[in-house]
């Protein structure tokens, strides 16, 4: 793997959820050598989520797991033992960061909390991820990522729809996975700020993620007004007045024209209709005041339209319109292809897969694409006999005795 901006960072992973891995593949992406520690036998449970390659549910072929693990080394250990947490305890003190998601109090349980480690080794930052943090009253509280994404307030109340809407519909759930990988980018910023620091005071940290409190950051534009404006939002108030998502001749498009002079852009794209001159329509002010209206007219003319119809008559006049596509039509998008955001990696299970790659460009080069998932244990003898000093029988003994 080429050198990336992060060669010079040591990081160990033991993490079970998609957060916790997202947020040592960041790391890993952009360079950090990351040691990935998963249970013997059963290994990380990304494993054995789909989709799969071939359809083929294999632990090897998860492309979840996949995805997740690009550019890392994998081990096996067993926090369990005495053993295993000894070994645990070395790759830590010769390590830069640890990223963990055990529950709250789990790490101190196993004797591996951060004053136990920091002892061993002052530099190490340590990150735990959790639904709640490490403190408060609900600290203690399980949840999956579809329960942490909405423990944030809402996030997903539909908005921008140019179409009748049911007030009184639930929220909308989430992407997968969607909360875990926002949270994994705020622990990512903070790591990373924490190796910053530490640049300066030669000490480590603890950092404590909430990721309910990550994921508010989805919502601060309406949490913010709740202190203070004590306005309490919902589809009607998060409406956009006109246009928003419309539907098209085949499929969807979303339409923002609120300025004047994108309005009468967007009427020159409707072929310049008598209607848009009335009265009723002549301001931002009157259009929304008679949003229902101008939404159904601009759907009769939609209609007869395909999006890229309308898409590439908005962009000649200079309107933001833009499509709403289909998983198939971004891999196909020649944007992405243009700027290299795929690129192929090869796995010795799985086989050649595409992967979305990082959405910057630089002139330095800080992210590459070196290497596939590991496979489960893959790097046991580079780590425990290469780095640490165990022998090949040593490997043995604990791979008998359940330790890797």
């Amino acid at each position: 793997m080429s050198p990336g901006a992060l060669s010079h960072v040591k990081a160990v992973e033991y993490c079970r959820t998609p957060a916790g891995s997202y947020c040592a593949k960041l790391m890993a992406d952009l360079g950090a050598e990351v040691v990935k520690i998963e249970e013997p036998r059963q290994g990380d449970p990304a494993r054995k989520r789909g989709p799969f390659s071939g359809d083929i549910p294999d632990s090897e072929g998860s492309g979840l797991f996949l995805y997740l693990n690009t550019n890392k080394m994998g081990v096996t250990l067993n926090l369990a033992v005495t053993t295993g947490k000894e070994i645990f305890g070395k790759l830590c003190a010769a390590a830069d960061v640890l990223i963990e998601d055990s529950a709250p109090g789990s790490m101190e349980k196993l004797g591996l909390g951060f004053k136990t480690l920091e002892a061993q080794n002052s530099r190490l930052i340590m990150a735990s991820l959790t639904p709640f943090g490490q403190t408060g009253p609900h600290s203690k509280h399980k949840a999956y990522c579809l329960n942490s994404y909405h423990s944030a307030g809402d996030p997903s109340i539909l908005q921008s729809s140019g179409v009748p809407l049911d007030m009184n519909e639930p929220p909308v759930a989430a992407g997968r996975f969607a909360g875990d990988f926002q949270a994994a980018t705020v622990a990512a910023i903070a790591v990373l700020a924490a190796l910053f620091g530490r640049g300066f005071t030669g000490k480590g940290q603890y950092i404590d993620v909430s990721k309910q409190e990550a994921l508010m950051y989805l919502n601060v534009n309406v949490l913010s007004k709740y202190p203070n404006y004590k306005t309490i939002p919902n589809r009607e108030t998060q409406r956009y007045d006109y246009g928003g998502m419309m539907p098209c001749k085949d499929g969807y498009i979303v339409i923002q024209a609120v300025e004047q002079h994108l309005w009468e852009g967007l009427v020159a794209v409707m072929d310049d209709p008598e209607w848009a001159r009335e009265e009723r329509f002549k301001d931002k002010f009157s259009r929304g005041a008679n949003a229902e209206e101008l939404n159904g007219l601009m759907l009769e003319w939609l209609k007869d339209h395909t999006r890229e119809d309308v898409a590439s008559r908005a962009r000649a006049k200079g309107v933001p319109v833009g499509s709403v596509m289909t998983i198939e039509e971004i891999m196909n998008y020649k944007q992405y292809h243009a700027r290299g955001f795929f690129t192929e990696l090869d796995h010795p299970v799985a086989g050649k897969l595409t992967y979305p790659t990082a959405s910057y460009m630089s002139t330095e080069k800080m992210w590459a694409a070196g290497r596939g998932a590991p496979l489960l244990g893959e790097h046991n003898e580079a780590v425990y006999a290469g780095r640490l000093g165990y022998s090949k029988e040593d490997l043995v003994t604990m791979r008998q005795t359940g330790i890797i």
